[in-house]
Parts: C-alpha cells; sequence; structure tokens
C-alpha cells in the first residue's frame, strides 16, 4: 500500500513541475523538460517496485509526461515543432548515455570515494536500456506527432483534445513499451517477469496518459507574449 500512496504523490509531483516550468519558461521550458525527462526516465527504470502484487519499473511516469510535453507543443505551436522536440530529446538521450558510458571506464582513485560500484549499479545497464530507449523513443515519439496530428484534422475542436491526447498517446506508447522491454529486459528476467514488466509498463504509462488530460487543457490556456 506505501508503493500506491507515494506513487500517486509522486504522479501529482510530476504533473505540477511540468506545469511550473511552462509557466516559468514557456515553449522553452517544454524543450528543456523533455531534456531533463529522457535522462530521469533511463536512470529510474534500472529499478524495479512491487505494486498489486506485479513487478514494474519505474521511470513510467516521467517518461509518460514527454509524450505530454510533444503533444501539447503540437497541439499549441504545430507538429514542426513536436518534430524538433522529438530530436531534441534524442539528442540528450544519446548524450547522456555516451557520456556515462565514458565515466565508467576511468579508473577510481584509490584513496577517494567508491563510487564506481554505485556508478555500475545505475548505468552498468545502460547499453541495452539506451539501445531500447533510443529505437523505442523514436519510433513510438515520431509515431505520436503524426497520430496526434491526423486526430488534429478528424477530431480538430478544442473540446476534443482529449481525444488526440489519448489516442495518439495509447497507440504509440504500446509501440513504445514492446520495442523497449524485447530490446532492454529480453534474457535479463524469465519470460513471466518479462510480460509482467510489459503489461504493467504499458498500464501504468496508459493510466498516466489519461491522468495527464487535465494537464494538457490546463497548459493550453497559458498565454505567453512569444506566442
Amino acid at each position: 500500500m506505501f508503493n500506491l500512496g507515494w506513487g500517486a504523490l509522486f504522479v501529482l509531483v510530476n504533473f505540477a513541475l511540468f506545469l511550473i516550468c511552462y509557466r516559468l519558461f514557456g515553449k522553452q521550458g517544454l524543450y528543456a523538460w523533455i531534456a531533463a525527462a529522457v535522462i530521469l526516465a533511463n536512470i529510474q527504470v534500472v529499478k524495479t517496485i512491487g505494486m498489486f502484487g506485479f513487478v514494474m519499473t519505474l521511470g513510467n511516469t516521467m517518461y509518460g509526461t514527454i509524450y505530454l510535453t510533444t503533444d501539447l507543443l503540437n497541439e499549441k505551436y504545430g507538429e514542426k515543432e513536436a518534430k524538433k522536440a522529438v530530436w531534441f530529446g534524442f539528442f540528450f538521450l544519446f548524450m547522456s548515455t555516451a557520456i556515462m558510458q565514458m565515466v565508467l571506464v576511468f579508473h577510481d582513485f584509490d584513496g577517494g570515494i567508491p563510487a564506481q560500484a554505485s556508478l555500475e549499479t545505475i548505468f552498468g545497464l545502460a547499453p541495452r536500456i539506451a539501445l531500447g530507449s533510443l529505437a523505442a523513443y523514436l519510433v513510438s515519439q515520431f509515431l505520436d506527432v503524426k497520430l496526434f496530428s491526423r486526430l488534429k484534422v478528424k477530431f480538430p475542436t478544442r473540446s476534443q483534445l482529449w481525444i488526440r491526447n489519448n489516442g495518439s498517446t495509447g497507440v504509440s506508447q504500446l509501440v513504445d513499451t514492446l520495442i523497449f522491454c524485447s530490446i532492454a529486459f529480453a534474457g535479463e528476467y524469465s519470460w513471466d517477469v518479462w510480460w509482467e514488466i510489459a503489461i504493467t509498463t504499458y498500464v501504468l504509462k496508459f493510466i498516466i496518459s489519461v491522468a495527464s488530460t487535465p494537464v494538457i487543457y490546463w497548459a493550453r490556456n497559458f498565454k505567453f507574449s512569444q506566442d
């Protein structure tokens, strides 16, 4: 029960910080959020937790806000800006992975703080996780942007934003989950655990997507002089 309550608070904090970031920094804040989210989500995903008797990884909430961000950019600034944000996030994910892999190769100073083991715990799985993240990120994010744009044509009114947001995200996150879990975790866990992680990951992402609907409606109403 602790993880459930703490997880609900965790989701609210993520959404609140997202809104604050956008309110304070405008469109540039959305790009900054994506950069932070891709890095933090891939650190968090190393940690597995139990909830409702299932095994799941952290990182889903933070990663889910990336879809929220690109959908908001698409809604307010157009498909071109959303695609730019996807490439922006890809660069920061690649950059952080490359740098941290190089950091792990350095030899520790014998008299210094023994940080190597801790860094390896966090970033030791990074190559597989990063490969899965890079592939899943590019495919699912561009799919999300394209689906959102098409749904925007079919369901164009302001009140139909929830259809555009949840419709595009629901499909693209399923693709993301299958690609990421296959590359990152196949062979690392038994198939029973793998399926638990894949199913719970997608269900949790979808729940977060639905929960983010009021957030995107709220954020859409923010006005900025540069808009």
